[in-house]
């Protein structure tokens, strides 16, 4: 057929070669631009991350939330004055000095309520002082490249049947779309974080309120837990990072494309998988439920 069929594979055959290239140039750029941003996402306090939400959550914790904190630390006050009382011999054995007591921690829980936001505020300063110390330690250089061995890799492919060919720009099709996911879990991870909070600082006046009472204080601790927990996350985000920068840099990128994609996908996995876990983990350093 007049060389109809030679010209139609070769056609066939550099087509399916530049979208392998195509594929291999581009799959990592998502990810390499998301995670070169994690350090400046996580060292970003509430307040310079979005000013406009942050001023949002302020304003619903100062003027709904602290209304309802102040309901909440007048009762919080009187059982444990009455408490106080009782347990003294069923008021029969008072001293005067636990009235005292009972002002001196109606004056502390008052302040700690009045200054709910700043108190909130000033662990996620110490949390950002602490990964901007991380980012000076870790190396941030997390970066993929492979553009160096394209030009071998892609030699070895050209001799390729077209059988082949077809499989590995399927190989490569679903590997270039699985690190976009990576890439879009990885900012669901950061956003979610900052999201939540914004979430907890909202209602923070109302558990700061029962601080002032050794039993009900628990739901006040329990929420500092938390409250730091939150703020640890942000460090063990940068530790994920750092290893997973060790790990690419220790990284030999070969010929053989099934084992280097193979490989280079599973680290990033790994780190995605790690990031999804910093959550939790804090929260079980801390102890908080």
């Amino acid at each position: 057929m007049f060389g109809l069929w030679e010209n139609l594979t070769e056609w066939i055959k550099e087509l399916l070669l530049g979208v392998i290239q195509n594929n291999l140039e581009n799959m990592f750029a998502d990810v390499n631009e998301k995670i070169g941003t994690i350090a400046t996402e996580v060292g970003t306090t509430p307040q310079g991350w979005n000013s406009d939400v942050f001023n949002v959550i302020q304003s619903l914790s100062e003027n709904v939330i602290v209304p309802i904190a102040g309901l909440v630390i007048t009762f919080v006050l009187c059982y444990e004055l009455i408490i106080m009382i009782t347990d003294r011999n069923n008021l029969h054995d008072i001293d005067t000095w636990i009235f005292f007591k009972w002002i001196f921690k109606a004056f502390i829980a008052v302040t700690i309520v009045s200054n709910t936001w700043n108190i909130v505020m000033a662990t996620f300063d110490v949390a950002q002082h602490m990964v901007n110390q991380a980012s000076g330690v870790i190396s941030s250089e997390a970066s993929i490249d492979i553009s160096s061995n394209i030009e071998s890799m892609m030699l070895g492919i050209e001799e390729m049947e077209i059988s082949a060919l077809l499989g590995l720009m399927l190989e490569t099709t679903i590997a270039r779309f699985a690190m976009n996911a990576i890439s879009i879990l990885i900012t669901v991870i950061l956003y979610g974080r900052m999201i939540e909070i914004y979430l907890v600082s909202s209602v923070a006046p109302i558990p700061m309120a029962t601080l002032a009472n050794k039993e009900w204080g628990q739901t006040g601790t329990n929420y500092f837990k938390g409250l730091f927990a939150l703020a640890i996350q942000a460090f063990f985000i940068m530790v994920c990072v750092g290893i997973y920068a060790v790990l690419i840099r220790t990284l030999t990128v070969t010929d053989n494309i099934h084992a280097s994609i193979l490989m280079i996908l599973t680290y990033t996995v790994l780190l995605c998988f790690s990031l999804f876990k910093t959550g939790s983990l804090a929260r079980s350093v801390l102890n908080t439920h």
